[in-house]
């Protein structure tokens, strides 16, 4: 988790100047929903993204 939040704020927050806790709050939203979730490649995870590994599991059990 730790891990987490330094990516959150070295890849986004230290980069932007918010307005509003709103407009932070949806940059946040955002950036886990849109990038880190889907698109961010992850090493635990054999440096495929999460939607990659989502599909090879439903492959999987579809095979199955």
């Amino acid at each position: 988790m730790e891990s987490f939040w330094g990516s959150l704020k070295a890849e986004l927050v230290y980069h932007h100047r918010y307005a509003t806790r709103m407009e932070a709050m949806a940059s946040v939203r955002e950036y886990i929903e849109i990038f880190y979730n889907r698109q961010r490649r992850h090493s635990k995870l054999g440096y495929r993204t999460p939607g990659e590994v989502a599909a090879s599991y439903l492959s999987r059990l579809a095979a199955a």
